[in-house]
């Protein structure tokens, strides 16, 4: 793995890949709170039983995006923090740009995954 453009394309692809997904998990998050406001509501409006049944389709949807959202995350992280460790042992990657960013990417998607564990 001693071919650097080809490391640098590698941890820009799997750098962007986990930062997309994170984004990605965080707007299915925050469309599940809205879905669930949505239901709420409808519930204390003492709305039609379809309306209620549609909207409770949707939010259970939405869980199952959040769900596999995070099961692709997870995946991400690990393959880039696999890839980041290998470029590591190279000395000739010790202050490498591209390496700090995805070890940037790797941080901010691995709080995002170790907060969830903890909530």
């Amino acid at each position: 793995m001693s071919n650097k453009p080809a490391v640098h394309r590698q941890l820009n692809i799997k750098s962007g890949v986990a930062k997309r997904l994170l984004k990605e998990h965080i707007l299915y998050a925050k469309e599940a709170e809205e879905q669930q406001r949505k239901l709420d509501k409808l519930i204390a409006n003492n709305a039609e039983e379809w309306d209620v049944k549609s909207a409770r389709r949707i939010l259970e949807e939405s869980h199952r995006m959040i769900k596999d959202s995070d099961n692709r995350l997870g995946k991400a992280v690990q393959d880039l923090r696999e890839l980041v460790l290998r470029v590591k042992s190279q000395p000739e990657f010790a202050e490498d740009v591209e390496l700090l960013h995805a070890e940037e990417a790797l941080e901010e998607a691995s709080v995002h995954l170790d907060s969830k564990v903890l909530e």
